[in-house]
């Protein structure tokens, strides 16, 4: 090669590296702030300035009241009919469907404990997709993606609460047959899930809120990550991680490397190109949803495990969610 083609060479590479480098540190500031206020509540709780109680209360609050507003907020501002693509929406129903029975055949013959199990799958499957997505998202492809990403997150709240839903409550019953009725009271009562049904007719009606209603919400909806992360660092205890590593490290295993490698083959070999296959990979390879600790904590799941894998997740997700766009800018994906 000569001395020219090399310098040609060498540039070309530049852009790719740089662009690394940005998604890197883009990333990392997404997470960052999320560690710290985990961390916050971890030392709060050891200097005794928040308690049991205080956790308690504030996962009730979230899970009753802050995050259903998050998600109706969320929901009832999108545009329903700019960014519905079925096509894609039908193939994230039918592959996390797909990757969720998997997870719970593969983990039942080695996690004998329901509530270790319920919160194996929920961790290994489920993407804190409103918090980091939607931020990845309109970092790529601006307000087209973040379009795209909203309805995407239409999808998968109501999917990924019914699937948690289940994995909670089925390995808990105690005889092992559960009702099929209570389960799916279970479901219709869920206040996340409520908050989508009711937000879906604004969303495709393009109805608007009421001011004092939209500013009410916006604060219940602002006070979601602040209370359920100090919970979830209140919670962590440091001991339980070294026992209950194996599980954590397999979810986290599942959530950030399998998941993202797997269904985003899966989606380019269907036929998935450019800013479609993209949102997929950034769906797919999210860290484990904040979400998934008030769940667990409130359907009687292992929680200290959920907080495990929500923290390993997250951290993790600063390399391998950088590394997925990285490799889809440099094979011209994106």
């Amino acid at each position: 090669m000569s001395p020219y083609a090399k310098i040609a060479s060498h540039q070309d590479e530049i852009p790719s590296v740089e662009l690394y480098l940005n998604s890197l540190s883009f990333t990392a500031n997404i997470v960052a702030p999320i560690f710290f206020i985990v961390f916050l509540g971890y030392l709060l709780k050891r200097m005794h300035i928040i308690d049991d109680n205080f956790i308690n209360t504030a996962s009730k609050l979230v899970f009753v009241i802050t995050l259903p507003a998050l998600v109706f907020m969320s929901i009832s501002r999108t545009d329903f009919h700019a960014v519905f693509n079925p096509e894609q929406l039908g193939f994230v129903f039918i592959s996390i469907l797909i990757f969720f029975i998997g997870l719970w055949v593969i983990g039942k013959y080695w996690i004998k404990q329901p509530q270790d199990l319920g919160v194996f799958i929920q961790g290994g499957f489920r993407s804190n997709y409103g918090i980091i997505g939607l931020a990845v998202s309109y970092n790529l492809f601006s307000d087209s993606g973040l379009a795209q990403a909203s309805l995407l997150l239409a999808l998968v709240i109501p999917l990924f609460n019914v699937l948690s839903i289940i994995a909670l409550a089925l390995p808990a019953k105690k005889t092992g047959v559960s009702s099929f009725s209570s389960t799916v009271f279970e479901i219709v009562k869920n206040p996340l899930i409520i908050a989508v049904l009711l937000a879906l007719p604004f969303s495709y009606f393009d109805f608007q809120l009421p001011e004092v209603a939209e500013k009410t919400g916006r604060y219940f909806a602002n006070l979601t990550l602040p209370l359920a992360l100090l919970a979830i660092g209140g919670s962590l205890n440091l001991a339980s991680l070294r026992s209950t590593s194996a599980h954590a490290t397999w979810a986290t295993i599942s959530k950030l490397i399998l998941m993202p490698l797997i269904l985003t083959f899966a989606a380019w070999s269907y036929g998935f190109k450019g800013q479609d296959l993209a949102m997929l990979m950034i769906l797919f390879g999210c860290p484990t949803a904040a979400a998934s600790f008030v769940m667990a904590k409130g359907m009687g799941g292992n929680a200290e495990l959920a907080a495990n894998i929500i923290l390993m997740t997250t951290l993790g997700s600063v390399l391998t969610l950088s590394a997925g766009i990285y490799l889809l800018r440099v094979t011209a994906v994106i």
